[in-house]
C-alpha cells in the first residue's frame, strides 16, 4: 500500500509526519475553538432572544451592546481580524501562532456568526408556546430551557453544522500566518514548492470534512425533527 500511495502522492508520503501532524492541528482546532465558540454563541443568542423588544424579559440597552458587538465583529474580514487581534491574542495565551495563537480569533470570528444562527432558529419557535409556557407560571429559565432550546433542536443543529462547516474554512485561512494545520500545509509544501499532489490531498481531505459534518447535520436534524413531529401527533 505505501508503495503504491508513494506512486501516486510523492511528496504528501515523503512529508508524512508533518501532514499527520497538520490533520491533528486543524481538528484541534477545529474541536477546541468550536466548543468554546458554541457555547458563547448559544448563550449570546438566547440573550438577544430574551432581551429583545418582543421578548420575554426585554433589556433595550443590553440587547444593544450585544448586537452592536455581533455586527461589528461579522463586519471584519477574517483575514483582517486575525492581525487586528494580534496583540490581544499574545497577552491572551502568550503567543500569536500555532494552534494556541489561533483559538482566539477562531472563537472572534465564529462567535458572531453562529449567534445569529441561534437567534434565528430561536426566532421559529411558535410564539403560542411562549405565551402557553408563562400563563402556566413558567419562570424565564423553564422557557429557555424547555420551550426555546427544546423545540429549536432541529435548527439548531442545522445552524451549528453550518457553523462546524465554515469554522473548518477559518481554519485554513488561519494556517496562512502560521496557525499550522491543512491550510499552511497545502501552502508551505503544496503551493510554495510547487508539489501539486499535496494541493489535491488537502483539498480532498477538506471535502471529506466537510461532507462528513453536513451529513452527520443532516442524520441530526432530520431524527430531532422527526422525533418532533411524534410527540405532536401524540399529543393531538
Amino acid at each position: 500500500m505505501d508503495e503504491l500511495l508513494k506512486q501516486w502522492i510523492p511528496n504528501v508520503m515523503a512529508y508524512k509526519s508533518r501532514f499527520l501532524t497538520s490533520l491533528s492541528q486543524t481538528g484541534q482546532m477545529t474541536l477546541r475553538s468550536g466548543l468554546i465558540a458554541f457555547v458563547i454563541g448559544l448563550a449570546l443568542g438566547v440573550i438577544l432572544t430574551v432581551c429583545k423588544k418582543d421578548g420575554i424579559r426585554p433589556n433595550a440597552v443590553l440587547y444593544r451592546i450585544i448586537d452592536m458587538i455581533v455586527n461589528l465583529f461579522r463586519s471584519i474580514p477574517f483575514i483582517i481580524l486575525l492581525i487586528f487581534l494580534i496583540p490581544f491574542t499574545r497577552l491572551l495565551v502568550g503567543t500569536a501562532i500555532g494552534v494556541k495563537g489561533a483559538l482566539v480569533p477562531l472563537v472572534f470570528g465564529c462567535v458572531p456568526f453562529y449567534t445569529r444562527q441561534v437567534e434565528a432558529a430561536l426566532a421559529s419557535v411558535d410564539s403560542g408556546k411562549v405565551e402557553a409556557a408563562r400563563s402556566m407560571g413558567s419562570g424565564t429559565l423553564g422557557i429557555i430551557f424547555r420551550v426555546y432550546l427544546h423545540e429549536a433542536v432541529p435548527d439548531l443543529v442545522r445552524a451549528t453544522t453550518i457553523t462546524a462547516i465554515s469554522l473548518i474554512g477559518l481554519t485554513t485561512m488561519a494556517g496562512a500566518v502560521g496557525a499550522g494545520g491543512i491550510g499552511s500545509f497545502a501552502i508551505n509544501y503544496g503551493q510554495n514548492q510547487n508539489h501539486q499532489d499535496i494541493v489535491n490531498v488537502c483539498v480532498i481531505i477538506l471535502l471529506v470534512f466537510v461532507s462528513l459534518l453536513q451529513f452527520l447535520g443532516n442524520l441530526l436534524s432530520r431524527r430531532t425533527t422527526n422525533r418532533g413531529l411524534f410527540r405532536r401527533g401524540n399529543e393531538k
